[in-house]
């Protein structure tokens, strides 16, 4: 009796080239999906979806993984069973040059000022 082969899973992504602006802008508009691409942008590696820590339920999360997905922002694939997040940090820059770096700098400022 052989082991049965499951299917590795695929997570579609839009290419940055289908991507808008505004659909940039107003998935970075929430605050917890700002935290999430700050703590990618200063993460040493690629994170799990479990590593964030975010004032919402997890279906929320999910909705806000999501968003960002949906607009390009971030990439996700599986390791095992487990969701991992990356920044599409390149293909924005070409994108959209600066707009990542200024948006990160902004959740910086705006995370420091944060009691």
């Amino acid at each position: 009796m052989g082991r049965t082969r499951t299917a590795q899973r695929v997570i579609a992504h839009p290419g940055v080239e289908d991507v808008s602006v505004q659909q940039v802008l107003e998935a970075l508009a929430d605050p917890a999906r700002r935290t999430v691409v700050r703590t990618l942008a200063h993460a040493p590696c690629d994170l799990s979806c479990g590593s964030f820590d975010l004032p919402v339920g997890r279906s929320t999360s999910s909705h806000h993984f999501s968003v960002l997905r949906a607009a390009g922002v971030l990439r996700q694939y599986y390791v095992g069973t487990t969701k991992m997040n990356a920044l599409r940090t390149q293909e924005l820059e070409g994108r959209f040059p600066g707009l990542l770096q200024a948006v990160v700098a902004a959740a910086d400022a705006e995370a420091r000022q944060t009691p």
